[in-house]
């Protein structure tokens, strides 16, 4: 006597064909949404960068400058002569409050290659002896020069260094 097989099943029913599917799907959304916040963070990534850069072209600039006015006498009011420092810069208190768009490389000459981009340049003196203390402009051979770095009007980046009066100088 032959026994009968009970009826092979051939494939897959439309339930395992649908959660298969969902499965998938559900797989294929969580690709596209980590897809999406890597190219965010890599356009944040990439600010930042150019932000930190921007930074330092003005610290390069910076440490090239004479600390005060090699053309004006000791009692020479402090900040820019009397030519806009968009144009002429010739020691580091030229430099006091001021905005540069489009930014400046570390010559001083503009990147216009950048023209959403520019550098907002604050300077403090400070007391050497306590450089948290804060003193007049001009009283001091110490400089406090903070940079912020700014895209479309957003602060991307700011940072700051001492600066201090050679003994050359």
């Amino acid at each position: 006597m032959c026994k009968k097989r009970p009826f092979a099943r051939g494939g897959f029913s439309i339930i395992e064909a649908a959660m298969a599917t969902a499965i998938l799907g559900i797989g294929i959304t969580a690709l596209i949404s980590a897809v999406g916040a890597s190219t965010s963070a890599n356009g944040r990534a990439n600010e930042l960068t150019s932000g930190v850069f921007l930074a330092q072209q003005v610290r390069e600039w910076t440490v090239r400058l004479p600390f005060s006015d090699p053309d004006e006498s000791p009692t020479a009011p402090v900040g820019p002569e009397q030519t806009s420092p968009q144009e002429f810069v010739d020691d580091l208190d030229d430099l006091m409050d001021v905005t540069f768009c489009p930014p400046r490389d570390g010559a001083g000459r503009p990147i216009t290659e950048m023209p959403d981009w520019s550098q907002v340049v604050k300077m403090t003196w400070r007391d050497p002896d306590s450089l948290a203390t804060p003193v007049g402009a001009g009283a001091s051979d110490v400089i406090y020069v903070e940079v912020s770095v700014l895209r479309a009007g957003r602060c991307v980046h700011t940072t700051g260094w001492f600066a201090a009066r050679r003994p050359t100088e």
